[in-house]
């Protein structure tokens, strides 16, 4: 399965909870992949206009789907450059695909939570810290020329399979010939589970999901959004849950401009 995102997109990041879910309930048929695309310009240069329309976006998007990202941070940090931040996925990923993929989420955390310059190399050397990476060799992938050779294999990729929105998913069955089967922006769960189906050519049947002190161990810091997307709750009911657990000290609540977090809390 391919992920294709825009690290800075806000539609991508509220897809994280479909793809938490389907790794939850189907991830032991995949492997997911993400793949790095959208505008990598140098350095924006926005105007006024162009400030307001992201706001305007990252606003409606937050509001719509749960998912925070504060528009607030195109009032601080306008001129992100994405390709930076698209060159610290790709050196992290150097160390792994899940020390990639922890990298990326953290990345995104401080982006849409915290309004942090994700461009400015101190802080991507602290994500860097924070997700337990080998932080030498990650500061030395950030200026490699693998790094690039990767983030240019990503855009090619982008390329070749005609993806031009995001977020998109490509699945192939590596066991036969078959096209493959792509999927743009859509927001209906049961359509990546018919496509599951189709591109397997067989019945597919979810894991049994895992408790939610499990999930929360294993994910560490989760939107309220995605916990009830995952085990298909109320916002009432997941809040009552989570609730339970933060008074049994295991989680700690996160409040964001809109909804909430919960970072779990190591144990000894």
């Amino acid at each position: 399965m391919y992920l294709f995102i825009d690290p800075m997109c806000p539609e991508c990041w509220s897809f994280e909870p479909y793809i938490k879910k389907l790794v939850s309930e189907y991830g032991h048929y995949f492997k997911l992949r993400p793949i790095i695309t959208g505008s990598l310009s140098s350095l924006y240069n926005p105007t006024p206009a162009y400030i307001r329309e992201k706001i305007n976006d990252w606003d409606t998007t937050a509001k719509m789907t749960g998912m925070c990202c504060d528009p607030d941070y195109w009032l601080v940090n306008p001129e992100t450059s994405p390709w930076p931040v698209s060159l610290a996925i790709k050196a992290a990923e150097l160390q792994g695909q899940r020390a990639g993929t922890r990298y990326l989420r953290k990345l995104r955390e401080y982006l849409f939570l915290t309004k942090k310059n994700i461009s400015d190399i101190d802080n991507l050397v602290t994500i860097a810290e924070r997700v337990n990476l080998d932080v030498e060799e990650f500061h030395k992938d950030l200026h490699s020329e693998a790094a690039k050779r990767a983030l240019l294999g990503d855009l090619n990729l982008t390329r070749e399979m005609e993806v031009d929105q995001t977020p998109s998913i490509v699945l192939f069955n590596r066991e036969d010939e078959y096209d493959g089967l792509k999927i743009t922006s859509a927001y209906d769960y049961e359509l990546y589970e018919r496509a599951l189906i189709e591109v397997m050519g067989k019945h597919i049947s979810p894991s049994i999901k895992p408790s939610l002190t499990e999930f929360l161990a294993e994910h560490q810091f989760v939107a309220t959004k995605e916990v009830a997307f995952v085990y298909d709750w109320s916002m009432k009911k997941t809040e009552r849950e989570l609730l339970k657990l933060s008074f049994n000290n295991q989680i700690e609540r996160i409040d964001a401009k809109y909804g909430s977090f919960w970072m779990y809390k190591q144990t000894t």
